[in-house]
């Protein structure tokens, strides 16, 4: 196992999409923006993502297409891919999810949850230890929010991601909005979770927006952030720090005073857990 230091710092980054460029030219305060690394061709970058590089904002590409939770391994071109975009943006370093989106060649088009099982956290370990092998820079690793869980768990999430980063000496990737909706849809305390993850092991944290649908929590990212996500963003800065907070907007993109107020009540929470963490 090869861990990984974490020695990077971020701040407050926003996830590109080309209807935000000019919401984020005009952010305050960013220091780090994150690209879907499939959406980058073979040569440049986005014109958007290129100005962000130009101000002095980091990237982090984040992919979606690995299936590290398949049971095949991952696909050589695919990682080799990763790890050009990964090199052309000098990012310090690229994620990717616990998930699998593909088997026996057929294509999912989501990001679907990997069984909690022994037998699959082999799978996924050495799916990651390829991966890792294949980039140049650390590897840190999402889990998904699933409005279905596969039957048979041998263990809740948190004790399945703490396993999994601890074999392979990965990062963590803490998709706030995700433990969110999991611990809502499938009857568990978010934070006595959130407290059982690796947090030790952040490598940046995600914060996105959802809704609520007869008793049933979406995570869309196309609505705006709810306070219970906002309270453990407060919550787990309470807790320790961490490098980096992003909020994810992919779809009906709202108006750039909102999408600001957004960013300002993520800055807020992260700042009132720190005031509880410095001051116990």
């Amino acid at each position: 196992m090869n861990t990984t230091d974490v020695t990077w710092q971020l701040g407050q980054g926003v996830g590109w999409r080309p209807q935000l460029d000019g919401a984020i030219a005009r952010a305050p305060g960013l220091g780090f923006v994150e690209v879907i690394a499939e959406a980058i061709g073979g040569h440049g970058l986005p014109a958007g993502v290129a100005a962000a590089v130009q101000r002095g904002l980091q990237v982090v590409p984040h992919g979606v297409s690995l299936s590290l939770g398949g049971a095949e391994r991952p696909d050589v071109a695919r990682l080799a891919q990763l790890a050009a975009v990964a090199e052309r943006c000098g990012a310090p370093l690229v994620s990717e999810h616990i998930a699998f989106v593909r088997a026996g060649g057929r294509e999912s088009g989501h990001l679907l949850p990997v069984p909690r099982t022994r037998e699959a956290l082999d799978i996924l370990s050495d799916n990651v230890a390829i991966a890792q092998e294949a980039l140049p820079v650390p590897l840190a690793l999402e889990h998904v929010a699933a409005l279905v869980q596969w039957p048979g768990a041998e263990m809740d999430e948190a004790t399945f991601v703490a396993q999994l980063i601890e074999r392979t000496g990965a990062l963590l990737l803490l998709d706030l909005s995700n433990l969110y909706a999991n611990a809502h849809n499938h009857g568990y305390d978010a934070l006595q979770s959130l407290q059982r993850f690796p947090l030790e092991r952040i490598a940046y944290v995600h914060v996105g927006g959802g809704r609520l649908r007869d008793g049933v929590y979406h995570d869309t990212h196309a609505d705006p952030v709810v306070p219970g996500v906002l309270q453990l963003v407060e919550e787990l800065f309470a807790l320790t720090d961490a490098p980096g907070v992003l909020l994810e907007r992919d779809d009906d993109f709202a108006p750039e005073a909102e999408f600001a107020a957004e960013l300002r009540a993520i800055a807020d929470a992260v700042r009132r857990g720190t005031e509880q963490r410095v001051r116990a």
